[in-house]
């Protein structure tokens, strides 16, 4: 474990979520606490690690609550089918477990399809945690639109399941992955890179891959449920969108925007799928208005 994967595991905790063991975070309001909570939903193949250098800025006027969904990062990897459904139920029961009525989303990637599950559960009377406000980042909403990496079609053509040792992608490989979804223009430090290569890692992650890529699959087959969600819900809707991307291509935000014209759209030139590690600063400049606008 790095030194910055041990600095973060050291902020959270593990509970009993949903029948698995899942790392957690409640990160306090740095000042008055004036806002609701922000629930935060990271990506495929990360971690709540992504937004290790934005926390302190997100988290102002506000709790913010981040966990690691189950086969990633901290948190526990078992052999089971990793559906939106359970990393949906692993949410609601955090956010209960904190006993939170109000909530903000801020979700990435795979997030935003958790999210949407969450969303489409509201909507149904399924979850009555009030959602006040959301933001969506870069992922693939539109999944007919995405361009998928070579790695990724791999990893879907493989069988769903736990990947034999030597077939499973080692740190190095996994950390040339991730800098290959950033924008050319970006600048991250090669220690940055391993360490979230490293979540990737830790407890053998690397070796369930093959079975949490099946969020694709169910994307392709659900995709009215999650995506008609996210256009749907009334609560106020904020986009945030890296133009660089090379898997959730900028017209996945144009057809959003076209969508939800109410949404508050920022794009981001010059930086690529991750945003929140690419341009942090940039990144809280166009998420803490939509956050902080009032209702």
């Amino acid at each position: 474990m790095t030194d910055a994967v041990a600095g973060w595991a050291a902020r959270g905790e593990h509970r009993e979520l949903a029948g698995h063991r899942v790392f957690t975070m409640v990160a306090p309001a740095a000042g008055p606490e004036t806002a609701e909570p922000l629930l935060v939903l990271h990506g495929f193949p990360t971690s709540s690690y992504d937004y290790a250098a934005v926390l302190d800025g997100l988290r102002g006027n506000r709790r913010v609550l981040l966990f690691d969904m189950l086969g990633y990062g901290l948190s526990d990897k078992p052999d089971v089918a990793y559906t939106m459904a359970l990393q949906a139920d692993i949410a609601q029961a955090f956010v209960a477990a904190l006993g939170v009525d109000d909530v903000a989303l801020l979700s990435h990637d795979m997030g935003n399809t958790v999210g949407g599950e969450l969303l489409a559960r509201h909507l149904d009377g399924d979850w009555d945690v009030r959602v006040t406000r959301r933001v969506v980042t870069n992922g693939s909403i539109y999944i007919e639109m995405a361009q998928l990496t070579a790695g990724q079609e791999m990893l879907l053509a493989l069988p769903d399941a736990v990947l034999e040792p030597a077939l499973a992608p080692d740190e190095a490989a996994l950390a040339d992955a991730l800098a290959a979804t950033f924008s050319p223009h970006t600048a991250v430090a090669d220690a940055e890179l391993r360490a979230h290569a490293a979540m990737i890692c830790h407890g053998d992650g690397n070796r369930v891959l093959a079975r949490l890529i099946r969020y694709i699959e169910e994307r392709r087959r659900s995709q009215g449920r999650f995506t008609g969600a996210i256009e749907s819900h009334p609560a106020p809707l904020g986009v945030v969108w890296g133009l660089d991307d090379p898997i959730a291509v900028a017209p996945m935000a144009q057809r959003l925007q076209e969508a939800r014209p109410d949404a508050a759209v920022v794009h981001l030139d010059r930086v690529g799928h991750y945003p929140m590690v690419e341009s942090p600063a940039r990144f809280l400049g166009a998420v803490l208005p939509m956050l902080d606008e009032a209702i």
